[in-house]
């Protein structure tokens, strides 16, 4: 992947972000008129069932092979993971940093460090 699609993505996650951030209660956002707001409004319950619904539905997509799902599921996904860091007052630039200090470190050795407290 190019820098450019880097920032890109980075660009599009932060745009999703700050226009969520428009949605929550605190800031106007209208239940009646914006899906986001209604999750917002339900409390955590909500958008974590939605996580749960479409990490399941990712996963029978990418069983079945079904391309085209698989990145439909996966964007539904990520839009409600967003949800849930706005929500925690967190940003897709705080998931980005933390993938950033992964980088090049053995993924078991990562894993095994998370455990040790």
């Amino acid at each position: 992947m190019s820098t450019e699609s880097n920032i890109e993505l980075s660009s599009v996650l932060g745009r999703l972000a700050d226009v969520l951030q428009t949605r929550l209660p605190a800031n106007g956002g209208d239940p009646a008129s914006s899906y986001a707001a209604k999750l917002f409004a339900k409390g955590p319950d909500g958008f974590l069932k939605k996580i749960g619904e479409e990490a399941t539905e990712l996963v029978m997509a990418s069983k079945d092979g079904q391309n085209d799902r698989i990145i439909s599921e996966t964007a539904d996904l990520w839009f409600h993971c967003l949800v849930a860091l706005t929500y925690y007052g967190l940003r897709p630039e705080d998931v980005f940093a933390e993938l950033a200090r992964r980088e090049g470190l053995s993924g078991l050795v990562e894993k095994a460090s998370r455990h040790q407290s």
